[in-house]
């Protein structure tokens, strides 16, 4: 693991970007530069850890890469016997599928990855990002000048970078930045699934896709449980194999109460004795620790359980300022904390990222596949006109609130209410061409005849929030702390068959994730199956009413950023609680405003930002 940088005709401050990238890979650094171009990288030692120096050059090629080939020792014996290796690092494996099989490799790799590839002779630069998006890889372009990078703080030496209002104002309403936008012009991200080729002759870039879930999802469904049920075994069984084996350093995994890590857990003992296994506890909060004990008794694991007090005070600027954006998910705080105590026992570490997207973990999947949108609530969706808005996020009362108020709406305004629903039905926003954009994407997947309901929300959620939010909340807050999260459920081979699985093996009932559930049954005690769906439960109503209260307050006093896109009246009556709305919402809406004015305070109006 590791971050990578590079550009052409650009006046590269390298000891900047040196430090502002150390802490993805404080082990190695090292520049590779040829008349107009750089290629920088700093190396998080994990594989290969003697020989596995970056850049790595072959003939005309150079690359710099971030992430992990998993499977890049059979890769090696099946289609590279013709070249002779100078090291056991995947790194080498990647460069060699690429020059023999260039953009058909991705069909092979099982793997996280970003990664850029120098071509001296065609004066090309090759840049790719891994099929979810788990490793991030931005890029700007300006005329001849061109420049990448795996974060944007790198990006603050750039002369004369300038907002990018509309996607602020998107970020705003829904909580993270879509497709290919940043909080900046002229800087977009490398999709997920993605590869882009940029001709340094004729400074043009292109975009490629070569990964697409959404042509699994369109495939036949597969019903049969049984078989079903052993297929998920068995690739889940070699994601976790791999990710394990693949490292030349111990590798952990976090341990919640839940059934995603607990599977991973499970299955990760039968090729580790003593695994080490971290569960966490925040004091006043947050506690799993009963339920994933049972689990680390089971298996006999290595367990530590962490009870961490959250300074908030202290630290919340230095965890916001990690993501070089405004970041709104709150669970990046106690992410942020649990990896920081994780990397004082070990450097890799496995999690559950992406089993809910993959198999309909969370509660509004529910409606979705039993259609009681259509069939109830749209029937009974004017009662939203007369009953008194909820102010509890988890009574059923609020469950059927949102369920009504959803079902009149189309496009972004449907699933923002189902989803991360901070200013809906309570701010209108102006609009502008990146949330019509939006709207219009979101409303073609709604419309789409080939897709069941159910799968039109978890694709959406694939390709939004997952790629947009959580992904990049457990990227930084694990690297911020030179730690490797590696993601078994978002392996080629489970990311290929998922989709595939009925519906009706994913949502039976009221049950979420009913196959995995099936699954757990055979490895996990049975006070684990049905748990309901926690995450981490950041009280973000506590924070912003008591110990972030005078944070929030400094931030949106009179003159703050936000009043570019949010009238002042309304800012200064959601502080004084004269907005009719939730302690909740109200929360998520001032949240979302402070992220934008520390983002903007800490990082854009200061040059070089220190990390």
């Amino acid at each position: 693991m590791c971050g990578i940088a590079g550009g052409i005709n650009i006046n590269a401050n390298l000891e900047f970007l040196h430090n502002s990238l150390k802490h993805r890979g404080p082990d190695d650094f090292g520049v590779f530069q040829k008349d107009n171009l750089f290629l920088l990288h700093t190396r998080l030692a994990i594989q290969d850890i003697k020989n596995g120096k970056q850049p790595f050059s072959f003939k005309q090629w150079t690359i710099v890469f971030n992430g992990e080939i998993y499977n890049h020792r059979e890769l090696r014996d099946i289609y590279l016997k013709d070249f002779k290796f100078l090291t056991d690092s995947d790194t080498e494996t990647l460069l060699y599928l690429y020059i023999k099989f260039k953009e058909k490799m991705f069909d092979k790799i099982d793997g996280m990855f970003a990664f850029a590839i120098y071509d001296d002779k065609g004066k090309t630069i090759f840049l790719a990002r891994d099929r979810a998006g788990k490793k991030p890889l931005y890029f700007y372009q300006n005329g001849n000048i061109f420049f990448f990078a795996s974060e944007l703080n790198a990006f603050s030496f750039l002369p004369n970078l300038q907002i990018d209002e509309q996607a602020i104002e998107t970020y705003l309403r829904c909580g993270f930045f879509p497709f290919q936008t940043t909080c900046y012009k002229n800087v977009f991200k490398l999709r997920n699934g993605h590869y882009a080729i940029y001709d340094m002759k004729r400074s043009q870039i292109k975009e490629y896709r070569f990964f697409s879930i959404l042509d699994y999802y369109k495939t036949p469904k597969i019903s049969e449980e049984k078989e079903i049920l052993d297929s998920l075994e068995s690739k889940l069984d070699t994601s976790v194999k791999d990710r394990l084996l693949s490292s030349d350093l111990e590798v952990g995994a976090f341990l919640s109460g839940g059934i995603d890590s607990s599977l991973i857990v499970a299955i990760a003992s039968k090729h580790v004795q003593k695994l080490k296994t971290f569960t966490v506890k925040f004091k006043g909060a947050y506690d799993e620790s009963h339920l994933a004990r049972l689990t680390a008794q089971k298996y006999a694991t290595d367990h530590h359980e962490i009870e961490i007090a959250m300074d908030l005070k202290n630290d919340i600027e230095k965890v916001l300022t990690n993501y070089g954006m405004p970041f709104f998910d709150s669970s990046a705080i106690p992410s942020y904390y649990v990896s920081k105590e994780a990397k004082k026992h070990l450097t890799v570490i496995l999690n559950g990222d992406g089993a809910d997207e993959l198999f309909a973990g969370y509660r509004r999947y529910v409606p979705v596949a039993n259609n009681t949108i259509n069939i109830i609530a749209k029937s009974f969706s004017f009662l939203t006109k007369i009953l008194p808005k909820p102010n509890n996020k988890k009574s059923y009362y609020n469950y059927l609130y949102r369920l009504l108020s959803m079902s009149s709406k189309k496009g972004i305004d449907f699933y923002l209410s189902a989803t991360s629903d901070i200013f809906e039905d309570i701010y209108t926003f102006s609009k502008n061409n990146l949330m019509g954009s939006l709207n219009e994407y979101i409303q073609n997947i709604l419309n789409d005849k080939e897709l069941t309901n159910l799968s039109k929300m978890l694709y959406l959620d694939f390709e939004l929030i997952l790629f947009s939010d959580l992904l990049v909340k457990m990227d930084i807050a694990t690297m911020a702390n030179s730690l490797e999260g590696r993601s078994p459920f978002l392996s080629k081979y489970m990311l290929e068959f998922a989709p595939k699985i009925d519906d009706n093996l994913k949502i039976k009932k009221l049950t979420t994730k009913y196959i995995l559930r099936q699954l757990a049954e055979k490895y996990l005690p049975v006070d684990l199956i049905n748990q309901q769906k926690r995450g981490f439960e950041v009280l973000l109503k506590d924070w912003v009413n008591k110990e972030l209260r005078e944070f929030v307050f400094d931030y949106l006093q009179k003159g703050c950023y936000s009043e570019n896109f949010i009238k002042r009246d309304f800012i200064d009556n959601l502080l004084n609680k004269k907005v009719r709305v939730s302690e909740e919402k109200r929360a998520k809406m001032l949240w979302a405003m402070v992220c934008l004015e520390v983002w903007k305070s800490k990082i854009y109006d200061t040059k070089y930002v220190k990390i």
